[in-house]
């Protein structure tokens, strides 16, 4: 079996000087105030500047939007976009021209989606790039996608309490079946999976993925990349990584009719297969499932556990400040959380939780960093029975609930009462 990904053709080397500029941005306004001194020099070193930066600042994209009379560059950070500064119509002609040199772009189309990638090497790391090129009513927008591999987090590190940590644990480590991660564009997915596949790779194991594109390379696990042109789709592929005797295969998400029921086959027979479904919530992957062409007798033995997700903002840990609780927000929390059975902290007029406040540190946002938080669906052998009914998604739910299954929105709420995160915060991930 061939294995495919995008050929990375150009490369970018940080001199030790231009480094030391790097490292030099704390926060955004140093990030534009570097841009700015640049902005007259030749467009590799302009662009080395915003791609460091950018780096510098843990952004994950950088977005070049052409406007009337300018070009607006912003970046984003934690799941937000920031804007930096804007820039004069021929500085990006050169940085656009610059872009797509190096991207192995067609520096002569402008009227067409174009994808590429390239690399930047900063502190002896290696970091690709992808770049999308899209017409636009001003001319191409560019967004520049950062796969730094430094961004990939352990498994412990995720943001897993403590007793859903235990139950993904064990069920990584079982010999077959299926782990479905859900969640919409963003919600941490693809990281979530590659965190599995760190803790469980030995060299006993042999580990295969098929994805669409390959995001990070990780060491020890053999990684292919759907190409549809050359016939190697997440369908063909699945059944050619099948002769390939894997232990563990990652399909980087079930599109088709074909690609779920191989999947859910082998999951049956003697592999783990760790996947990714767009929905939104846990109990809502069975009726994805379903629609998808996936019988209800192969769903319920196949899946093991159903983990939907999404991303948080950790609350600014310099500026941050508590404060008691208003009578409305005591009164969400009771509504949410007295009825579970954990272990939640004591509540009452008293309780004070974190509000974001914003410093230059979180560029003002009152927010550093992120987090998940978990809705984790185990299917037992009474879960397993009621799929086969045809059930409602609300009553499999309602079934989930029961049998203690904790929601995204709880699970944010208790991380609130742990000072981790704004109840404003949770809100706007999951809705009041």
């Amino acid at each position: 079996m061939e294995t495919m990904s995008h050929k990375i053709t150009g490369e970018i080397k940080i001199s030790d000087t231009k480094e030391q500029e790097i490292q030099g941005i704390g926060y955004v306004s140093d990030y534009k105030e570097k841009i700015e001194k640049y902005l007259v020099s030749p467009a590799t070193e302009t662009l080395e500047i915003i791609l460091g930066g950018a780096i510098k600042l843990n952004a994950s994209d950088i977005h070049l939007e052409p406007e009337e009379e300018s070009v607006k560059i912003r970046i984003r950070i934690d799941g937000l976009l920031q804007e930096v500064i804007t820039i004069a119509p021929e500085v990006y002609k050169r940085l656009l021209s610059r872009i797509k040199l190096l991207s192995s772009l067609k520096l002569n189309i402008s009227d067409r989606p174009q994808d590429g990638r390239f690399s930047i090497v900063l502190e002896n790391t290696t970091i690709e790039i992808r770049t999308s090129a899209l017409p636009a009513e001003n001319g191409e927008t560019i967004v520049l996608r950062i796969l730094n591999p430094q961004s990939l987090i352990e498994l412990e590190a995720l943001g897993f309490r403590k007793d859903l940590l235990k139950i993904v644990e064990k069920e990584i480590k079982r010999p077959h079946g299926m782990i479905v991660v859900t969640g919409p564009t963003g919600s941490g997915k693809t990281t979530t999976l590659y965190a599995f596949c760190r803790k469980i790779r030995k060299p006993e194991n042999k580990i295969i993925t098929i994805e669409d594109p390959i995001e990070y390379h990780l060491e020890g696990i053999s990684q292919t990349q759907v190409s549809p042109k050359k016939g190697y789709d997440f369908a063909s592929g699945l059944k050619s990584i099948m002769r390939q005797d894997p232990d563990i295969i990652l399909v980087g998400e079930m599109r088709d009719t074909e690609t779920v029921n191989t999947a859910l086959q082998a999951a049956l027979t003697g592999h783990l297969v760790l996947t990714t479904l767009h929905t939104n919530d846990a109990a809502g992957a069975v009726a994805r499932l379903t629609s998808l062409g996936g019988m209800l007798s192969n769903i319920g033995p196949a899946v093991n556990l159903i983990i939907a997700q999404r991303l948080t903002r950790k609350v600014c840990p310099e500026c941050k400040k508590f404060e008691r609780v208003t009578p409305e927000e005591l009164k969400k929390l009771k509504e949410e959380l007295l009825h579970l059975k954990l272990d939640v902290p004591h509540l009452s007029e008293e309780t004070k939780i974190p509000k974001a406040v914003g410093c230059p540190l979180c560029n003002f946002t009152g927010y550093k960093g992120r987090f998940g938080v978990f809705e984790i669906f185990s299917v037992n052998d009474k879960i397993e029975k009621f799929i086969l009914s045809e059930s409602s998604t609300a009553a499999l739910r309602e079934l989930a609930i029961k049998e203690g299954m904790i929601t995204i929105k709880q699970d944010g709420l208790i991380k609130v009462l742990e000072g981790l995160t704004t109840l404003e915060e949770v809100e706007r991930i999951v809705g009041e």
